[in-house]
């Protein structure tokens, strides 16, 4: 028995689907979601979000939002999320590299900050890259 899964921005529908489990990202650690899981919510954090529908599981980059748990029915709420193949890798390898730069620059602690999340933000598209690529050679 899938649960329904909405994933929304501020600028766009991500996804409206039936899916059978979710793993993702939260303030309090990674967690993952099954149908008929408890009533939930929670914040969520940036990381990789997978979603498993069937023997399919897809990465998405996310970045920020909430989600809810209720019914059956999840909804996140994402500052930011993409899809592994809306990564360009190229430009996000660009600006891992860019980041480091930053990081080593040691400027004040504001940039340090800036370059760190930005650098954590590279990671994470380029590791969701790498596992769509990953499964397409399976």
């Amino acid at each position: 028995m899938p649960m329904q899964l909405e994933i929304v921005t501020a600028e766009r529908v991500v996804l409206s689907d039936e899916v059978d489990q979710l793993n993702v990202p939260t303030k309090d650690g990674r967690i993952g979601v099954l149908p008929r899981h408890a009533p939930l919510l929670t914040v969520l954090d940036i990381g990789e979000l997978d979603i498993i529908k069937g023997n399919e599981r897809t990465p998405f980059a996310l970045f920020g939002g909430f989600m809810q748990v209720l019914s059956n029915r999840v909804t996140i709420l994402a500052d930011t999320v993409e899809r592994a193949d809306e990564i360009d890798e190229a430009r996000a390898e660009r600006a891992r590299v860019q980041a480091e730069e930053r990081l080593r620059q040691r400027q004040s602690d504001q940039d340090m900050a800036l370059a760190e999340a930005e650098l954590r933000r590279a990671m994470i598209r380029l590791r969701v890259a790498q596992l769509r690529k990953i499964r397409r050679q399976q």
